[in-house]
Order: structure tokens, then C-alpha cells, then sequence
């Protein structure tokens, strides 16, 4: 269904070209076109009581927030992801470092548009507590074969794009839970959230960690927006126009707030080019500052 619905976006090529496009569609039509998401229940929550299921188009979720203690709220606090090693034992150590910041650098960046950020030694309205629950690694040499085919399709003469599909094998996924919890310890919010990665959207790369590096991110964006608004990001139309700062964090510039340097930099420019030649994320991203200065 999800390389039906992706299909139905992309711009086929003329002529020969999409002749030779609308061919493969029977092939790729009887793959699954994204990962089966999962979600995957933890005990890093403080309470699961009143989570109600809330999903996405593409995004398995279950939630709850508190609209009117979360818009009090003015200061916020982002402690380190969790992600322990038997969740995906087939990740080494630095690949779950790596996607354990990456949720944590997001939703710091995400978060900064509506909050204020805060030290874990300041008093904070706030504090958000997040564990990888589950992380399906990526097949790195499908992922690398996709790579390659997309890359090489922009040297065809075509007189538009040629959507190339990542190959629908060993696509990865990622299940992650999360809450907002007062000074008290009360939990003023909380998500357990799961997507797969898809054909046609996610980019491919030559690591096991490829996937779960870039819904990391996505997470980050869900659960930041179900706090910067105070009801479920899943539900509704909204047009959200991030900010000059935020735009600038993304491609690596300094954050809004200084308390957001403890998870590094995003890769910026040399992200975007090392996801285009399909490198892996650890080659281009530097992860949290503890790890920079070793």
C-alpha cells in the first residue's frame, strides 16, 4: 500500500524511458513498499495509563497529553536518549550512540521554536525522557544497491527525473517511546510511536543503522510537534513554517539554545551529500559533543 500511495507522487520519464519505468511497476507492484511499523511497549515510561491510539498515514502511535499543563509550560529539559544494547544487538555501540542523539539532538532543535532550553542543572517546566524500544536494522547491501541505482539514473538523458524506488528488501524500522514529565515527576505527556522506512521516501545507505537514523529524526519532529501544540501531530491539517533558527540548526549551524550543543551539530551540507552517494550516517555525522572532543 505505502509504494502504491508513493507511486501514484512521483513524475515517470518520457518516451523510452518511462516505457522501460512502467515495465518494472508489475515487479514492484508485488514487493511491500515500506516497513510493517511496530510498536513496541517499554518500561521507560513513568505511567502507560490513558495512552489512546493516534495514527499517522504511514506512523503507528498511541498518546496522550495534557493540552492546558503543557501550554503553561515555558522551560523544557531533553535528557540523553536511551537505547540499550539488547534492543537491536545487531547495532554495534557507536551506531546506537549515533540514533540515540540523533532523537535527542531532533527534539532539542524541534523544541526550541516553542520552548525554552534548558541544562539538566536548571530548573526546567519540563523534562523529556526518551528510549529506543525497538530498531530493525537496515540490509546494507540492498541499501547500497539502491544507492547506486539512483545515483546512476541522473546521468540518463531524460527530459524529467527518473524516480528510482529503493529496492523493498530489508528495510528498516524503529519504535521508540517518550514522555514530558514536571518538576513533581508528574507525566504531563507521553507517545509510543513506530514507523518503517518506505520505497520511494526514505534514503538508502550503506549501514545497519541507515533506517533508524532517519526516523529518528521523524520521531523527533512527531513528538516535538505534539508539545508545541498540545494535542496528537497525527491528527488535523496544519502548514508549519519552521523558523530561520531552526532551519539554520538543521543544516548544522549553531542551535537556538547552547543547551542543545550537547548532542553535536546536524551534519548539514555533508549530510545531504553523504545520503545522495549513500554513505553511512556514521561517516558524515559527528554525534554528541562527548564524543567529538575524545
Amino acid at each position: 500500500m505505502c509504494l502504491a500511495i508513493a507511486a501514484g507522487r512521483k513524475q515517470t520519464a518520457q518516451g523510452r524511458n518511462k516505457g522501460m519505468f512502467l515495465a518494472a511497476l508489475p515487479i514492484l507492484a508485488v514487493l511491500p513498499g515500506c516497513a510493517t511499523p511496530t510498536l513496541v511497549q517499554g518500561n521507560a515510561l513513568s505511567s502507560y495509563e490513558g495512552l489512546k491510539q493516534s495514527d499517522g498515514k504511514i506512523t503507528k502511535s498511541r498518546l496522550q497529553v495534557k493540552k492546558e499543563q503543557v501550554a503553561a509550560a515555558k522551560t523544557i529539559n531533553i535528557a540523553p536518549t536511551a537505547f540499550p544494547a539488547h534492543v537491536a544487538p545487531t547495532l554495534t555501540h557507536e551506531q546506537r550512540v549515533l540514533v540515540a542523539n540523533t532523537v535527542s539532538r531532533a527534539l532539542c532543535i524541534n523544541l526550541s521554536d516553542r520552548f525554552k532550553v534548558v541544562t539538566s542543572d536548571q530548573r526546567a517546566d519540563l523534562t523529556v525522557r526518551a528510549a529506543i524500544t525497538r530498531a530493525a536494522p537496515t540490509d546494507e547491501v540492498a541499501a547500497g544497491v539502491s544507492a547506486a541505482a539512483s545515483l546512476g539514473s541522473s546521468f540518463v538523458d531524460a527530459s524529467v527525473p527518473i524516480p528510482v524506488p529503493r529496492i523493498p528488501v530489508g528495510l528498516g524500522d524503529l519504535s521508540i517511546e517518550a514522555e514530558a514529565v514536571d518538576p513533581a515527576g508528574r507525566q504531563q505527556a507521553a507517545m509510543i510511536w513506530g514507523r518503517g522506512a518506505t520505497a520511494f521516501f526514505s534514503t538508502p545507505r550503506a549501514s545497519k543503522a541507515s533506517d533508524a537514523y532517519d526516523l529518528a529524526r521523524d520521531f523527533g519532529d512527531d513528538f516535538a510537534k505534539m508539545l508545541n501544540k498540545g494535542e496528537s501531530p497525527f491528527e488535523g491539517f496544519s502548514i508549519d513554517i519552521p523558523s530561520l533558527e531552526k532551519v539554520g540548526s538543521n543544516f548544522g549551524l549553531a542551535p537556538k539554545y547552547a543547551a542543545c550543543e550537547t548532542y553535536g551539530r546536524a551534519p548539514g551540507i555533508a549530510g545531504l551529500v553523504g545520503g545522495k552517494l549513500g554513505l553511512p550516517p556514521e561517516w558524515t555525522d559527528d554525534g554528541p559533543a562527548a564524543t567529538r572532543e575524545q
